[in-house]
Parts: C-alpha cells; structure tokens; sequence
C-alpha cells in the first residue's frame, strides 16, 4: 500500500519515517521528495507498507499527529494525474482526436 504523507518538517529524514510507521507495520520503502535546485526536502514523502491492513492502520494512526512541531497529513497516495502544458501536449489550434 503506497501512503502520501504532507507537511513534514524540512530536518525529517527518511529513517525517521520508517521508525514512525514501522510502529503499524512492515516499511518496504520511505522516500522524501527533494527540491531539484536547492536539494532540500519539499515538505512531504510517500511510504510503501507491505500490507492494506498496516497502512490503513498507520494512516489512522498518524494522520494529524505532530511530529517535531507539524501535524501530518497521512493519506493513501493516488495516482500521479497527466499534466497538461508541457512539450509534448497539444495546443487549442493543434487539436487532434484519438
């Protein structure tokens, strides 16, 4: 089960994630989302449980929790949506149907 969790403090690392939700169940993965430019932490990561049970138990668990001053937002992650914009998109005036 893949957990978003938001609004974390810039000096949490992903160790400190993996104790936090090693509490309800087996971690296979902790990833911290960097700034590109700067390399600092953008506030929020996503968790990979081993199980639908321990991640609901450790959304429940956590979710508004203060953690080194912050209350976390622990939710199930959803699916990364298509952006629309970028180089390989379509323009109104190059409309094209599939």
């Amino acid at each position: 089960m893949n957990i978003y969790v938001s609004n974390l403090s810039f000096h949490t690392s992903e160790s400190d994630l993996k104790d936090l939700f090693s509490k309800y169940g087996t971690v296979t993965s902790a990833k911290i989302i960097m700034d590109r430019e700067t390399n600092r932490s953008r506030g929020f990561a996503f968790i990979e449980m081993s199980s639908q049970e321990e991640g609901n138990k450790a959304i429940e668990g956590l979710n508004n929790k203060e953690i080194e001053g912050r209350a976390l937002s622990v939710s199930l992650a959803r699916e990364k949506e298509n952006r629309s914009g970028g180089r390989n998109s379509f323009s109104n005036n190059n409309k094209r149907y599939f």
